[in-house]
């Protein structure tokens, strides 16, 4: 079955870490993006980091951008977003997404994504 897990969220307090993964299972991990989009309660979901597992090239939103890092492991076809110095307004569901056109020159949007995996809950307390 082609799909996608994502695990690692929590509850945390604000400048904490989590570190989130993406399990690709199904399908040939490699020539692939996956990306990690999030949805707050009350607004649309929104881009957070994405990378190519192509030539590992990765993009940023730029609320996140020094905090957060995103990492392709081929050999365990998973992706991780690691999360540093959290903050309350990064309390969303995560979802990872995954598309099998492994090129990419800036952060796609939803539609260029193929599969969707569940979300996973982070809440970071104040």
């Amino acid at each position: 079955e082609v799909q996608l897990q994502a695990s690692g969220g929590g509850l945390v307090q604000a400048g904490g870490s989590l570190r989130l993964s993406c399990a690709a299972s199904g399908f040939t991990f490699n020539d692939y993006t996956i990306g990690w989009f999030r949805q707050a309660p009350g607004k649309e979901r929104e881009g957070v980091s994405v990378i190519s597992t192509r030539d590992l090239k990765t993009f940023y939103a730029d609320s996140v951008k020094g905090r957060f890092t995103i990492v392709s492991d081929s050999a365990a076809a998973s992706v991780y977003l690691q999360m540093n110095s959290l903050k309350p307004e990064d309390t969303a569901i995560y979802y990872c997404a995954a598309s099998s056109h492994g090129h990419i020159i800036s952060f796609p949007p939803e539609p260029f994504y193929e599969l969707w995996g569940q979300g996973t809950q982070v809440t970071v307390s104040s």
